[in-house]
């Protein structure tokens, strides 16, 4: 067990998510050390009380410290709060590895899967750290700015183990931040994962103003298909009804503060994803998560027709007026084959 009155915190990752988290926290009257890759961003906040690069115009908590040193911030701690680039985790994770203790308990706040191990990011966690029952997540309908901003947000922490999923719920919670538990970490992780792929897929029917019905039905069916996905790999189906899953999937669809649909929107378009990602500073999980959903599905013999067209878009030039074609002439089915 861990102190939640007066844990000891370090944040792993200062990116706009991380930076909210880390802030939040710091206004729960936590001293908070954040780990940030880039000497900029450990200069402006310690300088301006702001992270000017990833999440301007937020005045910072005074209990916030900004480090480049990863060592020293998550040294002594109760609890790490690793929020990188899904791409980054294994990375990151090994160079904070020998640096945390082994009673912390350790949370992902970061969405994807990892291309080449299929590993979620608690997966990826559990192969570096000495941590497996102390491993959590946490996910959910959660725009960064607007945590930052203390709009009312409402997340689930989830761990297999729910002494953790408590304990990661004390510690986060606040009056403007409402946090469930589960334990069904699985589930909570590829929910928040594989909605950054239907989020571009949604896009891309903006961007095409192919109009509202289309969008609808396109979350409804992405829904689905995370929903199988998840079954098959031992989630829990109720998760999916839940916030990591429908709650989250609508937030990152239809918000205009979505990066994955702001891709999509802008293939939708007529861009190139080349053009797009270069003008970029912050990362879209979802187009490299669509690299691993498709050949994860392909695997497992699941079936994902709306992943796997965003990852021929993304990766094999198809046309999205094409893949639309491919969508919608499928062979007719009932809309009940294969949910249950």
């Amino acid at each position: 067990m861990i102190d939640t009155e007066n844990p000891k915190i370090g944040v792993v990752g200062a990116g706009s998510w991380g930076t909210a988290l880390a802030d939040l926290l710091a206004g729960n009257g936590y001293a908070v050390d954040l780990w940030a890759y880039e000497k900029e961003v450990v200069e402006s906040i310690t300088a301006d009380r702001e992270n000017r690069f990833f999440l301007p115009e937020i005045i910072l908590e005074k209990n916030l410290r900004a480090s480049g040193d990863i060592a020293e911030v998550v040294s002594g701690k109760d609890l790490v709060l690793m929020v990188t680039p899904s791409h980054e985790m294994r990375r990151v994770a090994g160079l904070a590895a020998a640096h945390i203790p082994d009673d912390a308990i350790v949370v992902s706040a970061s969405k994807g899967i990892e291309n080449q191990s299929h590993l979620t990011m608690t997966g990826i966690l559990e192969s570096l750290l000495p941590h497996k029952n102390r491993l959590a997540v946490l996910s959910g309908p959660s725009f960064a700015m607007e945590v930052a901003q203390k709009m009312p947000t409402v997340v689930t922490a989830a761990a297999s183990d729910i002494g953790v999923a408590n304990d990661v719920q004390a510690i986060f919670a606040a009056p403007h931040f409402r946090v469930y538990t589960n334990t069904d970490a699985i589930g909570v992780e590829l929910g928040g994962a594989v909605k950054n792929v239907i989020a571009i897929a949604s896009g891309i029917v903006d961007g095409m103003q192919l109009g509202l019905n289309s969008r609808a039905a396109l979350i409804t069916r992405g829904l689905v298909e995370i929903r199988r996905l998840g079954i098959r790999l031992g989630a829990n189906p109720h998760t999916f009804a839940g916030l990591a899953g429908v709650g989250d999937l609508i937030l990152t669809c239809t918000g205009s503060l979505s990066r994955n649909h702001t891709v999509g929107k802008m293939i939708g378009e007529g861009m190139k994803l080349d053009d797009i990602l270069k003008a970029m500073r912050m990362v879209a999980e979802g187009v490299k998560t669509a690299k691993s959903v498709y050949n994860l599905s392909r695997k497992l013999g699941v079936e994902m027709p709306i992943a796997q067209s965003v990852y021929a878009v993304l990766y094999e030039d198809l046309p999205p007026r094409n893949a639309l074609h491919r969508l919608m002439t499928r062979d007719l089915k009932s809309e009940l084959e294969d949910v249950e």
